[in-house]
């Protein structure tokens, strides 16, 4: 419950009313951490926050982002970033990030 509460505080309230933050000279949070081991709902609580929120989810898969050839991850990923910015406000949740 704690977690959550926080989640809504940090992810959420910025989504919603960013006119609140900025009102009071605070920038929002730009990201959170979530960890834990596989399936304790990670990915399930970002998509849930994007529904509740009406935020773009868009979703990258750590591994699969990676490429071999010299420029192409960072390509990859720049590219993930600016769908993401043209859809705003947006969630991004990069997936087995610790593979990377």
């Amino acid at each position: 419950r704690k977690q959550m509460a926080q989640i809504r505080e940090l992810v959420e309230l910025p989504l919603r009313h960013p006119q609140l933050f900025k009102s009071i000279g605070v920038k929002p949070p730009k990201g959170i951490l979530l960890y834990g081991p596989p399936g304790s709902g990670k990915t399930l609580i970002a998509r849930a926050v994007a529904n509740e929120t009406g935020a773009f989810f868009f979703c990258i898969n750590g591994p699969e982002i990676m490429s071999k050839l010299a420029g192409e991850s960072e390509s990859n990923l720049r590219k993930a970033f600016e769908e993401a910015e043209k859809n705003a406000p947006s969630i991004i949740f990069i997936d087995e990030i610790d593979s990377i």
